[in-house]
């Protein structure tokens, strides 16, 4: 559906003004002020030297091409969340340094390192959870009409934190990686993007598995997928992958083996880690993870490009790029704002949008989009693999959650204990123990 145009003017704060996907955001929006309008851009962070390199670029960047455009950085709540329409989350409490523990200590173990599954996940939802409630809050204060749209990780603990702890607020929790591979699908197919494809999807976040793709005239596209995939994965190559890091190549090259699981349907590529944790151990340095290579790589190309902003005084031939991350967004936002009813994904409580699996799960399905929020998608009853492995998983995520509203030491060792990816209880409390000291200052107390 088109958005119908009106005089309206938006108001959206990046809250993790400082993160490096910031300058993406900031591009798609000002790429599509034409769908949805903006009157004022803010960032928010509590690390104001950080969110600095960031905001001197992205003025000049707004000044150049949007100078109608209100544009303020600021590390105070209330000027922050004052006068928003959209507020964008991505936050990481702990910023890399934790990130590195939440890889590092479990690779320790011979276990699973990665930052939103696994232990490593869980204690990072942990830290995650009190900082998003941090914002809702401020959003309902300031801003109470105001829309978030949080994609700050692990989505899937945060998700069910945020159902029990702010049942009524206009919270959507969502997820980029979805979008990259539908993206990928349509690089497969010879389409133009993501958009192009109608599709159906469930399980949780990061934790999920199309079922159908078809283009918009109803045709089946799942014979020609399934069959670049099983012998590809969804690794497309050539320009397309041109930039992608080493990583990410092995991940999307996986998913061929995650695949042959089940051929009935297409997977995340998330599901390698619960699928084949000891090929992912196998392939780990427990001393360069992947928070060291978004160091020496993404890190440094964002911030040294805000630098050479900066310091050119011009962002006319800035190497920033929106991608996927972003336009998924910004997409949501005209969505919401328009009321076009777009069908995207978002990770909302169950309530029947898989049939056969506990209606207060928080799943990841597609809703299509608009004035009112996202409305689920019904996606039937899950296959028995799927069902068995879902239910699993979301009573890790609830065993966290637990954990962090009791305080309790055991609720959290049985979250890493019935985790997939943890081989036995044992080595789950040798885990457990080492991540208590590392997250002192970010846990509650445990008892």
């Amino acid at each position: 559906m088109v958005a119908q145009k009106d005089d309206r003017k938006f108001s959206v704060l990046i809250a993790g003004g400082g993160s490096t996907y910031t300058p993406g955001i900031v591009l798609t929006l000002l790429n599509g002020l034409d769908k949805f309008p903006l009157r004022k851009l803010k960032f928010y962070d509590n690390d104001g030297e950080r969110q600095k390199k960031i905001a001197d670029a992205t003025a000049i960047l707004v000044k150049e091409r949007a100078p109608e455009v209100e544009f303020e950085a600021t590390t105070d709540p209330k000027e922050a969340f004052t006068d928003v329409d959209f507020v964008m989350a991505q936050i990481r409490v702990g910023k890399y340094a934790m990130r590195s523990l939440d890889e590092k200590i479990p690779l320790k173990h011979g276990v699973v390192g990665q930052e939103t599954t696994g232990p490593g996940g869980i204690a990072y939802g942990l830290r995650s959870i009190p900082g998003v409630i941090q914002l809702v809050d401020y959003m309902e204060k300031y801003s109470p009409n105001a829309w978030m749209l949080n994609y700050s990780n692990p989505a899937a603990i945060v998700a069910e934190a945020t159902r029990r702890e702010r049942p009524n607020s206009k919270i959507i929790n969502i997820c980029d990686m979805p979008i990259d591979i539908m993206d990928r699908m349509a690089a497969i197919l010879g389409f133009k993007d993501r958009n192009d494809l109608v599709f159906r999807y469930y399980g949780l976040n990061h934790f999920g598995w199309w079922t159908d793709v078809r283009d918009k005239q109803g045709n089946d596209l799942m014979p020609k997928l399934k069959k670049y995939v099983a012998k590809n994965g969804y690794w497309v190559g050539g320009d397309y992958d041109a930039n992608t890091e080493k990583s990410w190549e092995e991940t999307f090259k996986k998913a061929a083996d995650v695949y042959k699981l089940d051929p009935s349907t297409l997977p995340n590529t998330y599901l390698k880690y619960y699928l084949y944790p000891s090929w992912v151990v196998k392939h780990s340095n427990p001393n360069y993870t992947r928070t060291d290579e978004v160091e020496a790589h993404r890190q440094k190309l964002v911030f040294g490009e805000c630098k050479r902003i900066v310091e050119a005084g011009t962002a006319k031939d800035t190497e920033f790029k929106p991608d996927e991350h972003s336009t998924y967004i910004v997409d949501l936002c005209t969505a919401i704002a328009y009321n076009t009813h777009q069908r995207m994904l978002a990770i909302i409580p169950n309530e029947g949008a898989i049939s056969n699996i506990d209606p207060t799960a928080t799943v990841e399905v597609p809703c299509l989009f608009g004035s009112n929020g996202p409305e689920r998608l019904s996606m039937g009853k899950a296959a028995t693999f799927q069902q068995g492995m879902i239910t699993e998983q979301n009573s890790v995520e609830k065993l966290a959650v637990d954990a962090w509203q009791e305080h309790s030491y055991t609720k959290l060792w049985e979250a890493f204990s019935l985790c997939k990816i943890v081989p036995d209880a044992g080595i789950a409390k040798d885990i457990l123990d080492d991540m208590v000291v590392a997250n002192k200052d970010y846990w509650p107390e445990l008892k």
